[in-house]
């Protein structure tokens, strides 16, 4: 599998986004579409940071064909100029999920919904050109993954629209809540994840906890704009093969034994606890003390989600205990998703199926996904079962 690992050691931004891909093989021509739907150019430049040669690219405003450079753009607009550009489709997707996960930020900070959302910081043109230039040249090199290990945040008090505030910004709090990476304070006392780094890591990138082994084909730097006193101020890339393997996941398992709770309260705890941020809930029926009969709830949760969900756990079942068992991590297939298309009596319907592969790309399982093949055969009249059997030969 051809991968793109990323080393967040000295934190993340778009520009050294965007360095470090170039670094890294992506051709400046994938470029052009932003260049050709924004007033903006990209400097690309070869520099030193504290001995160590890096990538550094400068979004400048090109005067003569800006008609004006607002900042304070709503997420609406946001969306109408990346509809404008003649972005790859993927790339294209990756920006306006990107813009999506920002503005739900900017909301949740601001209490607003996202329709209503303006953006400050990251709605101005060079912000724009940070975010569909990263999504550009990331479909140039084509990684069918991307990772990151832990992202330095830095430390100290950054300046924003609303004034000054401890680093990390409010913003980039809140994209952190969704992101699949871990983060951790300093080393230094300046900002080094900036919430447009944040926000495009979040939406590309699965966490690891190093650097996976890899065959490197080109690896490089991609530098911002902070100078260091003790370390350089870049962002390693390096693209490459991985063996095809399943991928860890690190988890908590949470137990506990249940034997009298209400049947409706055991009954909603997948629900519940699947919404509460669980990865997984399973329910045992089993044998207690005096030959009572119970209940074994299982939890599969991040780690950073445990203590949380240990309360949910606590409160909606009134559990007097929850268990954190042994399990450190699992192993588990890449997934994805692709549409199978059916045509049943001349109509057309369409049935999302889960395929599982590992990272070399051989398929282990293709699933249909069971509600949306029981709404079609409900409709139709088609049993299920054959629903399922024909939107899974239809994507194998």
């Amino acid at each position: 599998m051809l991968a793109l690992a990323f080393d967040g050691r000295t934190g993340a931004s778009g520009d050294m986004l965007l360095g470090a891909l170039l670094a890294a093989g992506a051709d400046p021509d994938a470029l052009s579409p932003v260049t050709d739907a924004l007033p903006v150019d990209y400097r690309i430049e070869t520099v030193q940071k504290r001995g160590v040669t890096a990538t550094a690219v400068t979004v400048e405003t090109d005067g003569e064909r800006a008609e004006s450079h607002d900042a304070h753009r709503s997420y609406a607009d946001v969306i109408d100029l990346l509809d404008a550009m003649a972005l790859p489709s993927a790339a294209a997707t990756n920006a306006a999920a990107v813009f999506e996960r920002l503005a739900g930020a900017e909301a949740a900070v601001h209490g607003t919904g996202i329709r209503d959302t303006h953006f400050h910081e990251v709605g101005a043109d060079d912000a724009l050109a940070d975010v569909a230039g990263v999504c550009a040249l990331l479909d140039d090199l084509g990684p069918e993954r991307v990772v990151t290990t832990p992202v330095a945040l830095g430390g100290g008090e950054t300046t924003f629209s609303h004034g000054t505030y401890p680093v990390p910004a409010p913003a980039t709090v809140e994209l952190l809540e969704s992101a699949d990476f871990e983060t951790y304070g300093g080393p230094v006392e300046e900002e080094l994840l900036t919430p447009t780094g944040a926000a495009l890591l979040a939406e590309l990138a699965d966490g690891v906890p190093s650097l996976p082994p890899m065959r490197t084909h080109k690896s490089g730097y991609g530098a911002g704009t902070l100078d260091l006193s003790e370390r350089p101020n870049v962002l390693r890339a390096a693209l490459g093969e991985t063996d095809g393997e399943l991928r860890r996941d690190d988890i908590t398992v949470l137990e506990t034994n249940l034997d009298d709770a209400a049947p409706e309260v055991v009954g909603s705890l997948q629900e519940t606890l699947l919404a509460a941020g669980a990865r997984d809930v399973s329910v045992v029926p089993l044998t207690m003390k005096k030959s009572r009969p119970g209940h074994l709830v299982r939890v599969v949760c991040k780690p950073a989600d445990a203590q949380s969900l240990a309360r949910k756990l606590a409160v909606e079942t009134g559990t007097l205990g929850v268990r954190e068992t042994g399990a450190s991590h699992r192993w588990i297939a890449t997934r994805k998703f692709e549409t199978a298309t059916l045509d049943i009596d001349e109509e057309n319907y369409e049935i999302p199926v889960k395929v599982a592969s590992d990272e070399d790309g051989v398929v282990y399982d293709v699933s249909a996904e069971y509600d949306d093949a029981l709404a079609v055969a409900e409709e139709t009249g088609v049993p299920v079962r054959e629903v399922c059997r024909r939107a899974e030969e239809r994507v194998r």
